[in-house]
């Protein structure tokens, strides 16, 4: 495990390193879940092991630090990341990057480019969501008040995620899940979505196969980002299959990706 300095009161952004050449690889992970349970088994897979590797956690997550004077943004949480990546000597990364991280992912890359060569955005959320009481994930989260959330809104959100997710997002402090939920439903201006149209390195985005065409996937083309559809998955595409999850993943960073289902054809289950 390794650990950087990332605000001014000395908090530290934490990360699980696996050594290999370069460019290094950096994977991220989503709202109240850490890299190295999410991403673990990927990073040693036959297709993507032997490169450099970083399975960090953001502010508030996982291994790190649990500040409650720092605001959680979609913008803070990428400038953290950059300082820790900045520290461990880390520059044109290739970036995996799941859900909410696929959010903070774009910002940095965004926001501070030369750490970033590749990005591969896993069901990344790309717009401004509506918050939704009673819901699960961040919309859910998002519609209670901070101070809500804090005298047991908590509590709630733990029985309706269930114990695979809880079991990550308990290691998330509770101002941390609350703000991170909060900046994920506004967004950013311009939207994340805009800034992903806008960037000029190789990207590619996988989604589910069974979630059916990703909004605005024809403009997202029309810019160089590879759509990519995974099948036999949810969400947590990683997880659900990962020998799918892996190939297409192996081939968006070797460069030789397309559109559509191409990078995932034969690797159901």
């Amino acid at each position: 495990m390794r650990s950087a300095v990332v605000t001014p009161q000395d908090d530290r952004i934490r990360w699980v390193e696996l050594p290999g050449k370069e460019p290094c690889r950096v994977y991220v992970h989503g709202l109240g879940a850490t890299s190295p349970a999410y991403f673990g088994e990927i990073a040693v897979h036959p297709l993507l092991a032997g490169h450099r590797t970083l399975l960090i956690d953001l502010l508030g997550h996982g291994l790190s630090d649990r500040p409650t004077d720092f605001d959680y943004t979609l913008e803070s949480h990428a400038d953290a990341l950059a300082g820790a990546l900045t520290f461990a000597g880390v520059a044109g990364a290739e970036l995996i990057a799941h859900s909410m991280g696929g959010s903070v992912a774009i910002v940095l890359t965004a926001r501070h480019p030369h750490l970033v060569s590749r990005l591969v955005l896993v069901d990344a959320n790309l717009d401004p969501l509506p918050r939704r009481p009673g819901s699960g994930g961040s919309s859910g989260i998002a519609a209670y008040s901070e101070q809500a959330f804090l005298a047991g809104g908590w509590e709630e959100v733990r029985d309706r995620v269930g114990p695979h997710w809880w079991a990550t997002m308990r290691l998330a402090g509770r101002e941390a899940l609350h703000r991170s939920a909060v900046s994920l439903t506004l967004g950013t201006v311009p939207t994340v979505r805009e800034l992903l149209l806008g960037l000029e390195i190789p990207r590619t985005y996988l989604l589910p196969e069974a979630d059916g065409p990703l909004p605005g996937a024809g403009a997202l083309a029309g810019a160089g980002v590879a759509v990519v559809a995974v099948p036999d998955c949810g969400h947590n595409i990683m997880l659900d299959n990962p020998q799918a999850f892996a190939h297409a993943t192996a081939t968006a960073l070797a460069g030789t990706g397309d559109r559509d289902d191409e990078a995932a054809g034969g690797c159901g289950g």
